[in-house]
């Protein structure tokens, strides 16, 4: 009896430890760490040759800006700053739907417009070559590396050619319409390469079109969207500061959105500008919360289905 059991327990051993199939001998924990392979990005360096702009001026004007304007109404408020700064800038704006580049780009004067690129993710936007095509010939999008790729033109090249940036310094859309940590992408940019920046704020494209929908929400919703006064980095100031700077100006934005000028103003010398990150409660009520944009209608906002 004791020689079976001595047997059955042999068997065991040998069946944990054999090799099944291309199983290592070597525990994966303790295997040498290999970095993934460097992809290159698909150059698009061709979005910003004269034909490229022409067809995309025809694309925009006569496709893209018809269609969003009869899904969505869209109030702009600010855009007199940009009579007091010569381009290039870097555009920073609070991301919450897919509805904010063509929100930001159609509301910019034209002349600005056509000299604007758009900061996107490689990984998502450039992952297959008919959308890197059609995001590059639409938004004059140019990718912006987050896993390690090998990128064909950098937004410093961009920026030294003349060509104005709207970077999202969130990186990736927000899931409850609230804004997320600002990352110091967009001011390294400006500090590194001597550029303004220009606060921009817009609410309601979450009600509209929270992440995961497909097409704005029925009824055609308000957007609005506000450009602040150009933001220069002082002298010894670090990124990091810069940074919190241009975030506290998105968020004085949002603020005079929902209130007033004066009052927001007062609320900003003050430090007591609310908190754009939203309240700490759970996740419907963020939710809620965000969706509540001028003129929605909670019964067809996407965000609850």
């Amino acid at each position: 009896m004791g020689f079976l059991k001595d047997t059955v327990a042999d068997v065991r051993q040998v069946k944990d430890g054999w090799r099944w199939g291309r199983r290592p001998q070597v525990p994966r924990s303790a295997e040498p760490f290999v970095p993934p392979a460097s992809q290159n990005v698909y150059p698009n360096d061709w979005s910003r040759t004269p034909a490229a702009m022409l067809a995309r001026e025809v694309v925009q004007k006569v496709g893209l800006e018809p269609v969003f304007r009869s899904q969505v109404r869209v109030r702009a408020e600010g855009l007199d700053v940009l009579d007091r700064v010569a381009g290039p800038v870097i555009f920073a704006a609070n991301h919450a739907s897919h509805l904010d580049t063509p929100l930001i780009l159609l509301s910019l004067p034209d002349a600005w417009r056509r000299r604007t690129a758009v900061a996107a993710a490689a990984d998502y936007f450039f992952d297959t070559w008919w959308r890197a095509v059609g995001s590059s010939l639409v938004f004059n999008t140019m990718p912006i590396d987050r896993r390690g790729g090998s990128l064909s033109t950098t937004p410093g090249e961009v920026l030294a050619d003349g060509w104005s940036l709207v970077i999202f310094p969130e990186g990736t859309r927000s899931k409850d319409g609230w804004m997320r940590t600002f990352r110091m992408g967009a001011a390294y940019l400006a500090v590194e390469h001597g550029v303004p920046v220009v606060p921009v704020a817009h609410r309601g494209t979450f009600a509209a079109m929270p992440k995961g929908a497909a097409w704005p929400t029925r009824g055609r919703p308000q957007l609005t969207i506000r450009y602040g006064e150009p933001l220069a980095p002082a002298d010894g100031e670090s990124v990091r500061d810069f940074a919190r700077r241009v975030r506290g100006a998105v968020a004085r934005l949002l603020d005079e959105d929902q209130t007033d000028w004066y009052s927001s103003l007062l609320r900003a010398a003050s430090d007591a500008t609310p908190d754009p990150a939203g309240p700490d409660v759970a996740q419907w009520r963020r939710v809620w919360e965000s969706t509540q944009a001028p003129d929605a209608d909670p019964g067809r906002i996407r965000a609850w289905r």
